[in-house]
């Protein structure tokens, strides 16, 4: 469910360029350049979309005066900050092209690699081909968090995830569409690609260091970000409850019928206080956990069944206004 905004007009465009803009105003120009020469290379119709993601640095106004003179740069502007997944998604959403690169602002995602991409899903007759970051250009502890993350992810999902690909990737026109017709709030696109189920590839490629900035993804965004996407994609959690509670059944069971022996065997004692309050200590917190994991997924549902856009477009370089 998205804002309100003109249904793109059918062209013969044949690659869309989309990146999410956060915090990287000043490497918007070398951006676009070099995704212009890069796709020219390839001699087909292209467009790139840049959707500002309520960007701290002034970016929109960047962008408008690169459109102003770049008639294959479109611009979207959104109302707040809503994550990059979402930023994603409202520029997949406009895309036209019958294939679509994803990457992001700040130059790692080398825009050379593009054709690359593009020979390698013709070629191969596929339909997803993520770009491999053989040699990740970042700093050790920025690679231990996301193959942390990744890892976690990966288990509580149930699906491998690979730490060497993120968003930069080619998509065919029907990968995009199906994307898009996922209504869910909380937005994972390299997921949501991979549960699509499409032919998918990989493809190694350059990765240099950011041309600007620094990345917003910290320790809790990051575990906000597995939260959310646990919850939403997977049933794990509650599995885990239902696991938990079965096992403390088990041990009660158990503590009865060695209570039940002793007190047939002669051995009764005085109860001890000590273990009195760390069983109820232990039952609580397991119940406060218990109670905690299902509010969660009641959360999730609420947010879902609400409905609200999970982005809101407020301004674009088109001359139509949203309404």
């Amino acid at each position: 469910m998205t804002s309100a905004l003109p249904t793109p007009i059918a062209t013969a465009i044949e690659l869309s360029v989309v990146a999410p803009v956060y915090g990287c105003k000043g490497c918007l120009e070398d951006l676009v350049d070099q995704i212009q020469t890069a796709v020219t290379s390839l001699e087909i119709p292209f467009e790139v979309i840049l959707v500002d993601d309520a960007s701290p640095d002034g970016a929109w106004l960047r962008i408008e005066e690169l459109a102003a003179n770049r008639p294959w740069l479109r611009g979207l502007r959104l109302s707040r900050n809503f994550g990059q997944h979402s930023a994603i998604s409202a520029g997949i959403e406009q895309a036209r092209g019958r294939w679509t690169v994803v990457m992001d602002c700040d130059l790692q995602d080398v825009p050379e690699e593009i054709p690359r991409l593009y020979r390698k899903a013709l070629d191969a007759q596929i339909d997803v081909v993520f770009a491999q970051r053989v040699h990740r250009m970042d700093s050790p502890l920025k690679r231990l968090s996301s193959w942390g993350f990744f890892a976690v992810l990966g288990w509580l999902t149930g699906v491998p995830q690979d730490p060497s690909t993120a968003n930069f990737g080619i998509f065919h026109r029907k990968v995009i569409d199906a994307v898009c017709a996922m209504p869910e709030r909380d937005r994972s696109f390299p997921l949501m690609v991979r549960w699509a189920g499409f032919r998918t590839a990989k493809l190694p490629v350059r990765h240099q260091q950011r041309a600007e900035g620094e990345s917003s993804y910290t320790l809790r965004r990051l575990l906000q970000l597995a939260m959310n996407i646990a919850l939403g994609y997977s049933e794990k959690p509650l599995r885990l409850v239902a696991v938990t509670g079965i096992f403390c059944a088990f041990v009660a069971f158990v503590m009865v019928v060695i209570s039940v022996w002793r007190w047939w065997d002669g051995d009764v004692g005085v109860a001890g206080f000590t273990s009195i309050i760390a069983t109820i200590w232990l039952i609580g917190g397991l119940m406060m956990f218990s109670l905690g994991v299902v509010g969660l997924y009641v959360g999730q549902v609420f947010r879902n069944v609400q409905r609200r856009p999970y982005y809101i477009v407020a301004e674009t370089t088109d001359e139509a206004t949203p309404r």
